[in-house]
């Protein structure tokens, strides 16, 4: 038996999210099958993080255990062609050691939220940001961001169905920056709750849009309370960007 980890790049518009859903396709399943179509096995693929339906990955990391003797291109090379014409990609492949693990071997994970700041409706770029018509004050939202930083209960940023242990995490970095008419939001952590990114997108937005100051935001985390969120941006502007291994 023989451990892979993979670097897979998926648009998430058209699955229920990463994990198996009874109700709709999956990234996982989708993934599988076509590691069952190169091998003949029925394997696990085990993920560093799962992502809500609509949400996109630009490097998310997996790992998979594979009795065929294949080497690491071949298999990616044969994945990637069962793969066609789902818009997942395994971009790389290698062998690594029986103890690595996607998920508990990872010692930080990032995501990026883009938003077209633009009046004018989506057409190349639909379903893979948010728009947001008036005009955004990226400054302000950074500026507000900082307050995040850090370790924080964040109850109020944690989606109801979240099945974490505790609603405490620490923030590592939170950034907000713009791009021409893109304003790119990045967080990095070991690990989020679930909505946490998306909910803190949605009050940063109110922060850029002048409803709130950073006193709101301030006063929305301390609350402790689902019902202080602002907003909870939608996902079709999230991407699971990389994680971090010792």
């Amino acid at each position: 038996m023989n451990r892979f980890a993979l670097t897979i790049e998926f648009d998430g518009g058209p699955y229920m999210g990463w994990q198996w859903q009874d109700h709709g396709p999956s990234v996982q399943g989708t993934i599988e099958e076509a590691i069952f179509k190169t091998t003949g096995e029925k394997t696990l693929v085990y993920s560093a993080g799962r992502t809500d339906a609509g949400v996109h990955a630009l490097g998310m990391r997996a790992h998979v255990d594979v009795e065929k003797g294949l080497s690491a291109f071949r298999l990616m090379e044969a994945i990637n062609a069962h793969l066609r014409p789902h818009p997942i990609a395994i971009l790389t492949c290698e062998e690594v050691a029986d103890d690595w693990h996607a998920r508990y071997s990872c010692i930080g994970r990032a995501y990026a939220y883009r938003i077209l700041n633009r009046r004018a409706s989506l057409t190349l770029e639909r379903g893979r940001v948010w728009r947001v018509g008036p005009e955004l004050d990226a400054d302000a939202m950074h500026d507000a961001a900082q307050i995040l930083v850090g370790l924080h209960d964040f109850t109020t940023f944690r989606s109801t169905a979240c099945q974490a242990a505790s609603p405490v995490k620490t923030l590592d970095r939170l950034t907000v920056r713009r791009e021409g008419q893109h304003v790119i939001i990045e967080a990095a952590a070991l690990s989020f709750l679930h909505h946490q990114v998306r909910s803190m997108v949605g009050c940063l937005v109110a922060v850029g849009l002048g409803r709130w100051n950073a006193a709101d935001l301030r006063a929305a985390l301390d609350a402790a309370d689902r019902s202080a969120l602002a907003e909870n941006a939608p996902p079709e502007g999230l991407y699971f960007v990389r994680a971090t291994y010792p």
